[in-house]
């Protein structure tokens, strides 16, 4: 009996030990003022407009690589209110096309929505930083699955945003983003393959 209670004390002490890492240390830990004295200012309004072009890959729950891919982006704004577009390949051949609705208030407080997202995204962009959390439906062919998305975006100093995602079930992460998005090169062609890129 006494083995038992040391057992179940270890356990305890270990979900309480993981449970302060994912809430105070890890990834989603993140708060738009751990950005607010950086710099450059990242307005989504300047720099997601135009038309953009972003790279990435997608990990697996075992850190490994499960997708490539290349997106054409391109966002309109009138005054607060937005509409990006994006067009994935995959290195599998497979495309995906989704149409955010984007809206910004006058704190940074970010508003979105998409066909493929429940209810509304919610973000804020202050400094360097924006976060955006949101829920999203996979495609049935990648299991039709429901994950609860957390966003981090970063305005490097040459105006090339990098992304990071990770995507949760259950609280458990099951994949991660990371992505670079730029404007697009006037030269471009959206018809070059994904290993020419």
């Amino acid at each position: 009996m006494e083995y038992l209670l040391i057992f179940l004390t270890g356990v305890a002490s270990a979900i309480l030990v993981w449970i302060a890492i994912g809430r105070f240390w890890s990834f989603t830990a993140q708060t738009p003022e751990d950005y607010a004295a950086t710099g450059p200012d990242f307005d989504i309004r300047a720099h997601l407009n135009g038309p953009m072009l972003c790279e990435g890959v997608i990990y697996g729950p075992l850190g490994r690589v499960n997708a490539r891919f290349v997106a054409e982006m391109e966002a309109k704004w009138q005054g607060d209110t937005g509409i990006m577009t994006e067009d994935f390949r995959y290195d599998s051949g497979t495309t995906q096309h989704r149409e955010w609705q984007l809206k910004v208030d006058e704190t940074g407080q970010i508003s979105a929505t998409a066909p493929d997202i429940l209810g509304e995204g919610k973000g804020q962009q202050k400094g360097a930083g924006v976060r955006l959390g949101y829920r999203i439906r996979l495609p049935e062919a990648s299991g039709g699955h429901v994950l609860s998305t957390v966003d981090w975006m970063y305005l490097m100093e040459n105006g090339t945003i990098i992304n990071r995602s990770q995507f949760r079930k259950f609280g458990i992460r099951v994949a991660e983003l990371v992505a670079t998005m730029r404007p697009l090169p006037a030269q471009h062609d959206a018809q070059t393959p994904l290993a020419a890129e």
